[in-house]
C-alpha cells in the first residue's frame, strides 16, 4: 500500500503529514535541513489526518499539550529508545542530550542521541525540539532553529525561551 499524505497549515508553514491510513509515520517541515515533500508514489488523502490536524491546530493555539495519535516511527532499536525517551520530556520543559543518553542507559552516547534526535520522523508529537545543549544553548533542529524557537516559545509562554548567541 502506498503512503498516504496531506498538508497541515501551521505557524511553521505547511507541515507534511504521512502514514499508512491508521498510524502517523512522518511529519515533514517546509524548511530547514529536514525539509520534506511527499513522494511521487504517495497518495493524497485528507480523511486519515482530520483528527491529527485538529490536534495540531489546538497545539499551535496553545490549547493542547498531549497528543493522542497512533504513531509508527521507523528506525533502529537505539533510535526507537531515544524517541521513546523524548516523549517523557514534559510540555514546556527542556532536556539535554546528555540527560536523554542517561535515560536510555548510554550515558556516554550524547552524540548518538543527537543523531537519533535529528532522525526523528515525527517531530512536534515526539518532541525533539525540547532537547537543547548541556549549556542551555539551542542546537540544530531539522525544521531550522527559528522553528525550534517558535515551538519552545509556544510551550513556554509564561517564561519565553531566549536563544543564546
Amino acid at each position: 500500500m502506498s503512503r498516504l499524505y496531506t498538508y497541515c497549515p501551521s505557524p511553521l508553514g505547511d507541515l507534511l503529514l504521512a502514514g499508512d491510513g491508521e498510524r502517523l509515520q512522518l511529519i515533514g517541515f517546509p524548511d530547514g535541513k529536514a525539509r520534506t515533500r511527499h513522494g511521487e508514489d504517495w497518495r493524497q488523502s485528507d480523511a486519515p489526518f482530520v483528527e491529527l490536524i485538529r490536534q495540531l491546530s489546538a497545539y499551535f493555539a496553545g490549547e493542547l499539550q498531549d497528543f493522542d495519535v497512533a504513531l509508527d516511527p521507523q528506525g533502529t532499536a537505539f533510535q526507537q529508545s531515544v524517541w521513546k525517551a523524548l516523549t517523557t520530556i514534559p510540555y514546556g520543559s527542556t532536556c539535554s542530550y546528555g540527560a536523554i543518553a542517561e535515560a536510555v542507559g548510554k550515558p556516554r552516547a550524547s552524540r548518538a542521541v543527537g543523531a537519533a534526535n535529528g532522525q526523528n520522523p515525527i517531530p512536534i508529537i515526539i518532541p525533539c525540539h525540547r532537547v537543547i545543549g548541556s549549556t542551555g544553548k539551542l542546537t540544530g533542529f531539522g525544521g531550522g532553529l527559528p522553528a525550534k524557537v517558535t515551538l519552545l516559545e509556544l510551550e513556554q509562554r509564561s517564561s519565553p525561551f531566549r536563544l543564546e548567541a
